[in-house]
């Protein structure tokens, strides 16, 4: 092992923060390489894939073992098998909102007199705020990144709180054995 990744791994291991800039330094360009390429050069995620590289290798240094590999070969792979459960996340979260709206698609499409009654009963366990959030994301069809916009957070915020809104909904669907 080079001297110079002996010292990185030492410091990051004695969790002294200089070794971050260290390690974005002498292996940024590989690990955003690597998400790159494991993402289709697809560059929606790579900073978010980015972050959670180097906690990762700031977490788990202690599983590097310079026996085995090479820094750069175990930060590659720690690049990449983070970037995966990046992508396994997001399917899940597109198959969970597909769901859901299937769950809401089936409620509107029973010949129901009163559409917008059942939709206030099926947001009843949201806040105001969230009220707002899920009709203009799911009734009015408002893409998260234009929501992020509108309210001035960021669009994970939006995902965060309409998988959470989403939670509550389901927990009172299944409270009332509708699910």
């Amino acid at each position: 092992m080079k001297e110079s990744d002996q010292k990185l791994t030492m410091m990051i291991s004695q969790r002294n923060e200089e070794a971050i800039d260290i390690l974005i330094d002498s292996y940024g360009g590989l690990i955003k390489s690597v998400i790159r390429k494991q993402l289709n050069y697809n560059h929606d995620g790579l900073d978010e894939c980015l972050d959670d590289t180097i906690m990762a290798i700031w977490e788990n240094i202690h599983a590097f073992d310079p026996v085995k590999n090479e820094l750069s070969q175990w930060i590659a792979a720690v690049a990449k098998y983070r970037t995966i459960d990046h992508q396994r996340k997001k399917i899940r979260q597109m198959q969970q909102e597909q769901s859901y709206g299937e769950v809401a698609d089936h409620l509107f499409s029973d010949g129901s007199a009163d559409i917008e009654e059942e939709f206030e009963e099926l947001l009843a366990p949201l806040s105001p705020k969230e009220k707002k959030l899920f009709r203009q994301y799911y009734d009015e069809g408002v893409s998260s990144r234009e929501i992020a916009k509108q309210w001035n957070v960021k669009e994970s915020w939006v995902h965060t709180k309409l998988s959470r809104g989403r939670k509550k909904i389901k927990q009172m669907l299944l409270a009332r054995n509708e699910v």
